[in-house]
Order: structure tokens, then C-alpha cells, then sequence
């Protein structure tokens, strides 16, 4: 689950580069920019709303990591970077979330970009500079995009390679031109996702190796003590630049922040439940129903709550590998859906703790409603011949049952599919006209999803099909996961109030058939390629909730992944002397707004 702040969040956006465009005329210098139309806070604004402006300084904040690390360096492939090390950095905008997406001066003072965004020019600060005490200069800008675009994270490459080049227009003022002015995201990621590194400190230096050399940073925070593998410490810059500027005022009020690393989740709850640490978001529902009554909490120490949000639940599901012949028929695909019971799963092993999954983009605005009409039925009708009927009438809707685990009207369905598709039973066996037996591997890489699949298991059993369950360690399952070797695992996909770019990683042709892609699903369906090249090029609101949710009907009515469910909410639990404000903006609980009670 995608949680806002810099301590929790960390945001790749991937996408294709194309032809250079040439550049209108000048746009005019801007306090912010969104994605689409205005920003929502006005150039006079003093802070935003879900901030406390009087949040009081001072204190410490505890908080918990998984496994360990054994490096600074954020940016490169190499080695396992050090929780919480992206607030030593700053970027040029900073990102907001009461907003769709929504990006604000930091670093730079102002942002402008034309119409067709075929560029985005900035200017810094006057009193920006880095943890040494040396200014953030036009150098430094144009220093870390080079990095990012040659030296960094594939992922990070393909993005910051949409730059035809960079050049500065003024003694503090840089400008990017792009080589396509049809992805329109470029200026807020490269103004809000490029940290800015130090020139005179990286030079020399190289950037493709792991440290624990603390380096020369530009953020809010500085690495203070840290035991390389199991702990580190940050403090609060006394000399920060931007603690006065309006998106950060209620931001970064802890003095300290530790964290300190545990072998597990279960080691790391017993240590929150001592006291150990202060808050923890709990990602579980089971662990969240049964191993929270302790004694701290039944003193009203241990503050429980459920932080509602309106952004997308995204889409966990158990991913069906369409490169395999065996899934290739929809009818297939359908029967192993129908397959799956999600009441009597929520009830028996999620002690009813989360809410069925219909939508790609449920909780939100752009999840489908009723049969689609005017601009949306536009989109699809080119495309009627080549989809399925459902996707033009009512919204994807997963089968119901009676929670009992003995409802056979899914199964009944189910079973009649697989005849259609040329599936019979034979002694108790679902086999085919060659008398092949309908069997498929689901392979996992975590252990929690292990009493889901082994359910969904005993289910395809009463169809016949023999689904065996394997459990691989991270570094195998990554390779497979590259080569697409795999029928079945349970994979989940994140989404913003804002899609774009990462759409094509996720679902398109050209992924299907690119290494290390996302398209885990292997689809390849030329409607559904259009969907995204309407969504990535909209230019209004309107035009992007439309196309997400055209997007979402052939996604979902092509029964390429079996729905899972997700969180009716962020689960989250917190030592009684941290404190945040009343109010959670549209993304959830932000971090960095949280203070230290006396």
C-alpha cells in the first residue's frame, strides 16, 4: 500500500522516449504547478491545510525497519539503502497531498512550462544551499540530472532520458527541454522526484558504489549516528534553508529520527508493544484483529486507528501469466475467477478485515460508473469488435457467494466455462480433448499469501484442476519474476489520483514482451495500449478520469488477473506522545506533519 510523506514513499515513474518537439513561446513563472488545471493553493498561500502551522519542535521520533542495509546511496542498484536517507535530499518542488498531483516551489522559487509542456524552466532560491553551507547553484541542477540519466536506477534512466538537454538560462535559472511534449508529467517529475546532489561533493566520487560515507545533502535532515546494518539516527539540520517556506511550515518538527531495524514484522510488533519504537502502520488484518490487546494499549498508552483516504486501492490479485497457452482462452480465465471466495477468505483468514477489489482505481472517481456514455463510449466503440460485450454495459463485478465456503453457484459457472473452452472432467480430472490435465503452479515469495493461495488451491480442486503451491526465496523469485517464468503469483499494482507513464510498464503490448517489465499479466490487447496513450496525453481532469476508467473496463473485464481485495483504510498504531493533526488529507496520515507530545 502506498502510504504520502518522505519517510514512507518512495514514487518511480517509467515511461517511453520519443522525438524532440519544438518549443512555443515563454510561459509565465508560477509558485506551483498540477497536473491538470490550477493548483489548489493560491501564490499567498502560508501553509497547507492538513499541517499544523503551530506544531511544536523538539523530540524524538522512534521508528522501525525490516532486514538491514548497508548503504547511503539511494539512487543505484547496488546494495540496500538506509531507511529514512531520502530526507537528507531536497528537490526542486515539493509535492502535496491534498491534491491529485500537485507540485510547489522548494528549492526552486518559481516553475514555468508552456501549454504543450514540451519544457519546464525553474528558478532557485537565492537561500538555498547544502548541508556544507555552499549555495544550490544551476551546476548542482543540471549535475544531478546527468547522474540520474546515466548513472542511476534503469527505471530512473528511462525517465530522466526524456530530457533532450539542459542549459542554463540565467544565474539562477535552468531549463529542461523534452524530446516528446506528449508526456505531460515530465515537469512535475523532474521538478518534484530529482533529488539534487552536491557537484563539488560527488565529483570524484563514484556514484554507482554504495557508501556509509554521509554525504553532503540538501535536506531537512542530517545522518548523525548510525551502526551500519542495524540503525540510524537523523537529526534535525540546525542550519536548514527552507524550514520557513509555506509547504514545509508544520513539516519536519522532531528533532531526532531512529530507526532501528528488526529481523521480521513479528519481531518488529513485539518490540513496538514494549515500547521499543513509536508508531507503526500495520499492514495486516490479522495480526491488527488478533496481537494488539496488550497492556499499554488497555491503559490508553497505544493510540489504534483507522486512517480513511480517498485515493486508489490499486489492485492486489493472484496474476495469471497470459504468455502460458493455458490461459489463453478468456473462458479460462473467467472459470478460475468465478474459482476464488473471497466472503468465506475475508471471514476465516482475514478476520474480516478488507473489502473485495472490483476496480483498478476503487476509492476514487475514476473507478466506473454504470454503462459507459458520451466521451467514454467514444473511447471503447472504435474497439467493440475486439472486446468483450460486458465491458460495455455495467461496471466489472466479481462473483458473490454465501460465505460458507460450500456455495457451488461460482463453481457451477465456473464448470460450465471450462466445458465451453473444451475442459471436461475425466475421473475426477479436468482435462482436455487431448486428455491433458489442467495443471498450473502458484508460486510465492512470502509466506503470509501461503493460507490464501493453499485455499484458492482446495477450490480449483472440486473443478478438477490441480493448482500446486511453491514457495521460492526473494533472490529466485526476482529472476523468474524477470524471465516471466512463472503460471501464477499474487502481485499488486499501486496507483495515484494521477496515473500516468507507469501504466504502460503495468498493462501495455511493447511491456508484455520487454525484460524485467511489470506487465507481470503479459497483455497484450491494442484497445487497451489506446486507453493508455488517451490517459497519458490528457490534458484536463475530465479527460483523464475518463480514460481511466475506459482503461479499467477492458482491464478488468479481460479477466487477466483474479481481483484480490485491499484495506478499507492505513491501519495505524502510535505511542500516545506522538501526536498529528485531526485531519488526513485525500492520501492518508502524512508523517512529517506529526509532532512530539510534552
Amino acid at each position: 500500500m502506498t502510504r504520502p510523506g518522505r519517510f514512507l514513499r518512495t514514487i518511480t515513474i517509467i515511461g517511453v522516449v520519443g522525438a524532440a518537439a519544438a518549443m512555443p513561446a515563454r510561459a509565465e513563472p508560477a509558485h506551483g504547478i498540477a497536473m491538470h488545471g490550477a493548483p489548489k493553493y493560491a501564490a499567498d498561500f502560508t501553509h497547507l491545510d492538513y499541517a499544523n502551522p503551530d506544531a511544536p519542535k523538539g523530540g524524538t521520533l522512534r521508528l522501525a525497519a525490516v532486514g538491514s542495509y548497508d548503504s547511503f546511496n539511494r539512487f543505484v542498484l547496488k546494495g540496500r539503502a538506509a531507511a529514512g536517507v531520502n530526507m537528507i535530499y531536497e528537490t526542486l518542488l515539493q509535492r502535496v497531498w491534498d491534491e491529485p498531483f500537485a507540485m510547489y516551489g522548494l528549492i526552486a522559487e518559481t516553475v514555468e512550462t508552456p501549454d504543450d509542456r514540451s519544457w519546464v524552466e525553474f528558478t532557485l532560491r537565492e537561500q538555498a544551499h547544502f548541508s556544507d553551507g555552499s549555495p544550490i547553484t544551476v551546476d548542482d541542477v543540471i549535475f544531478s540530472w546527468e547522474k540520474m540519466s546515466t548513472e542511476a536506477r534503469p527505471r530512473s534512466r528511462s525517465t530522466y532520458q526524456k530530457v533532450a538537454r539542459a542549459e542554463q538560462t540565467g544565474p539562477n535559472r535552468v531549463k529542461f527541454i523534452f524530446k516528446d511534449a506528449t508526456d505531460r508529467e515530465l515537469p512535475l517529475i523532474i521538478g518534484g522526484f530529482m533529488p539534487i546532489l552536491s557537484k563539488a561533493y560527488w565529483e570524484g566520487r563514484d556514484f554507482t558504489e554504495t557508501t556509509l560515507e554521509p554525504p553532503v545533502s540538501s535536506g531537512p535532515y542530517l545522518i548523525d549516528k548510525f551502526d551500519a546494518g542495524r540503525s540510524i539516527s537523523y537529526r534535525r539540520d540546525p542550519n536548514y534553508w527552507g524550514g520557513d517556506i509555506p509547504v514545509n511550515v508544520g513539516h519536519h518538527n522532531f528533532d531526532e529520527i531512529k530507526y532501528t531495524y528488526f529481523r521480521d514484522q513479528g519481531v518488529a510488533l513485539e518490540a513496538f508493544k514494549a515500547g521499543d519504537y513509536d508508531y507503526r502502520f500495520e499492514g495486516s488484518a490479522s495480526r491488527w484483529a488478533q496481537q494488539y490487546d496488550f497492556p499499554a494499549r488497555q491503559q490508553g498508552n497505544v493510540t489504534m486507528e483507522i486512517v480513511t483516504h480517498g485515493a486508489p486501492s490499486g489492485l492486489r490479485a493472484l496474476v495469471l501469466n497470459n504468455r502460458r497457452p493455458l490461459f489463453a482462452d478468456r473462458r479460462v480465465r473467467q472459470a478460475l475467477t468465478q474459482a476464488f471466495d473471497f466472503e468465506w477468505t475475508n471471514t476465516n483468514l482475514l478476520h474480516g478485515g478488507y473489502v473485495r477489489t472490483t476496480s483498478l482505481f476503487d476509492n476514487s472517481e475514476m473507478k466506473p460508473r454504470g454503462a459507459p456514455a458520451g466521451a467514454e463510449l467514444a473511447l471503447l466503440e472504435p474497439w467493440r469488435d475486439q472486446l468483450p460485450a460486458e465491458v460495455f454495459g455495467e461496471p466489472y463485478a466479481p462473483p458473490v457467494t454465501d460465505g460458507s465456503g460450500n456455495d457451488r453457484r461460482p463453481l457451477r459457472e465456473a464448470s460450465k466455462l471450462l466445458e465451453e473452452a473444451g475442459w471436461s472432467v475425466e475421473k475426477g480430472r479436468r482435462v482436455n480433448g487431448a486428455g491433458e490435465p489442467f495443471t498450473f503452479e502458484i508460486m510465492l515469495s512470502d509466506t503470509a499469501n501461503e493460507k490464501l493461495a493453499l485455499a484458492y488451491q482446495r477450490s480449483l480442486k472440486r473443478l478438477g484442476i490441480d493448482a500446486s503451491v511453491r514457495v521460492v526465496d526473494s533472490a529466485q523469485y526476482a529472476g523468474l519474476l524477470e524471465d516471466f517464468d512463472y503460471d501464477m503469483i499474487v502481485a499488486r499494482r499501486g496507483v495515484t489520483l494521477s496515473p500516468g507513464d507507469e501504466q504502460y510498464n503495468y498493462w501495455s503490448s511493447a511491456s508484455a514482451t520487454a525484460p524485467g517489465s511489470r506487465n507481470y499479466a503479459g497483455i497484450t490487447n491494442p484497445a487497451l495500449d489506446a486507453m493508455i496513450d488517451t490517459l497519458v496525453a490528457a490534458k484536463t481532469r475530465e479527460e483523464l478520469v475518463t480514460a481511466a476508467r475506459a482503461l479499467d473496463r477492458i482491464l478488468m473485464w479481460g479477466n487477466y488477473v483474479v481481483p484480490l481485495y485491499h484495506d478499507p483504510g492505513f491501519r495505524i498504531a502510535r505511542w500516545n506522545k506522538i501526536a498529528r493533526p485531526a485531519e488526513a488529507p485525500i492520501y492518508g496520515a502524512v508523517l512529517e506533519t506529526f509532532w512530539a507530545e510534552e
